[in-house]
């Protein structure tokens, strides 16, 4: 296997041990970018030479040389962040995120910054600027959206792991689409400054700046590196760092369901689902079939927020230039102005309800304080797909992706870990969320679920 391939912990470990330099490591992810990346289209800003730059250099930290990437919409100095629209052509930061900061000052080494959808707005990876990132399973197929170029990346083993961001499964989707793990943490617990456009507003709650990897030990070293307070975040929580065993996670129940009562799930989703609760029946976690009654009013808030609010946002910046969007954007467009155009009322409920609706999710999961679920209806799909027949019923795109959105309305801490696989052959990923900043054991039962299932190289790697 190539040493591309291998957990970026074990990467560490030989580099750690002299068994690796910086640059041979490097040098390894150079040729496989270079092989692999035309075919992916996964990263969009990506210099061999500025890479080997910053091997040439001693490091330390827990990420003593380790290559990594961003995705394009978390400032990374000196790399174009252009959030995958030629509204922001050529925009280079010039500072870094406060999450990025935190993974050079621990010797990462930034091999550049991953495509993504036109303004984060898709479930698909793909826009003007670049055109699409195609999925290392299956190069008809997206890596998912928005963080598909990170996923894609990480995948076919041109990156060790690195960042995305997510507001309605925007790691999570790419992660269960490519076949890797990945973790939206809980608002807060990694800062937000420096992510583009700015977690304001609903995004705030909605959004999290969070780690992917191939394994979930990967995810968790990525996690506490970038996590903590940063006293200048008005979103950010003084969480400190919570010491979980497997014997202290086995005493919690956890609730599993393969649907929502309302979207059709493939047959194979809900048979991955169901592996990965008997997988944990039988290392001795308390399991139990539980589906929350709020699950589908946060859906439809997140729906407002996302959409509605997200399209608000965005007007000002796209006013009198709707010809330059890309037909991905187009469609989130589509979405949005086929809704009653809010209200200061509309919104104003909106905003109380969700809070209501945050108390009874809670409130429902003090009985089962983690959830097992699927991450999607369906497999990655083909590129411009946005309907489907599943279980003799028409399944659409946002409901298809509905079981990412609860947990971003929520705030809370959602991973993903790879399962299974569809007939098709493509990996098949399932969902641990938890009740806001007990991110640690959402982390502990993926890394449980991991030990039978986990992380297998696509076909093109």
């Amino acid at each position: 296997m190539s040493v591309t391939l291998l957990p970026a912990v074990e990467q560490l470990a030989l580099l750690k041990a002299n068994k690796l330099s910086p640059l041979e490591l490097v040098e390894e992810h150079i040729a496989r970018i270079e092989r692999l990346n035309p075919l992916l289209n996964a990263l969009v800003d990506f210099d061999p030479e500025r890479a080997r730059q910053q091997a040439r250099v001693a490091r330390t930290g827990a990420l003593a040389g380790l290559p990594i990437t961003i995705k394009a919409s978390i400032a990374t100095a000196g790399y174009r962040c252009e959030i995958g629209s030629e509204l922001h052509r050529g925009q280079v930061p010039r500072e870094d995120a406060v999450s990025v900061s935190r993974l050079r000052d621990a010797g990462a080494i930034i091999l550049g910054t991953t495509n993504c959808p036109e303004l984060l707005m898709a479930y698909e990876t793909d826009n003007n600027l670049y055109g699409r990132t195609n999925n290392p399973w299956d190069l008809e197929r997206t890596a998912g959206g928005s963080s598909g170029g990170e996923a894609a990346a990480i995948a076919a083993g041109l990156s060790a792991g690195g960042l995305g961001s997510d507001s309605g499964g925007s790691v999570r989707e790419p992660a269960h689409f490519s076949g890797i793990c990945a973790l939206k943490p809980t608002s807060g617990r990694i800062p937000s400054h420096g992510h583009l456009p700015p977690c304001t507003g609903p995004f705030a709650t909605l959004g999290a700046i969070g780690p992917m990897a191939r394994t979930v030990g990967d995810v968790s070293l990525l996690f506490r590196v970038a996590a903590g307070a940063d006293a200048c975040d008005p979103s950010g929580v003084p969480v400190g760092f919570t010491n979980v065993t497997m014997e202290d996670i086995k005493q919690l129940p956890i609730g599993w369901l393969e649907d929502d009562g309302i979207a059709p799930v493939s047959p194979e989703t809900r048979q991955a689902v169901r592996d990965a609760a008997i997988a944990l029946e039988k290392r001795g976690f308390r399991v139990k079939p539980f589906r929350p009654s709020a699950l589908e009013a946060a859906r439809k808030l997140w729906h407002i927020f996302f959409v509605q609010c997200g399209a608000m946002f965005y007007a000002p910046l796209i006013a009198g230039r709707r010809a330059e969007l890309s037909p991905t954007f187009l469609n989130f467009l589509e979405i949005a102005e086929a809704e009653k155009p809010l209200t200061a009322d509309s919104l104003l409920w909106a905003w109380s309800e969700s809070d209501s609706v945050r108390r009874e999710l809670l409130t429902e999961m003090s009985q089962f304080p983690l959830l097992l679920t699927p991450v999607c209806s369906i497999p990655a799909f083909r590129h411009g797909e946005r309907n489907w027949k599943v279980e003799g019923k028409d399944l659409t795109y946002l409901d298809a992706m509905r079981f990412t959105q609860w947990f971003n309305l929520l705030a809370s801490p959602a991973a993903v870990v790879p399962v299974g696989r569809s007939n098709d052959g493509l990996p098949i990923g399932v969902q641990i969320a938890g009740r806001p900043y007990e991110d640690e054991r959402v982390l502990a039962v993926a890394a449980a679920i991991e030990d039978e299932f986990g992380y297998r190289a696509p076909p093109l790697a």
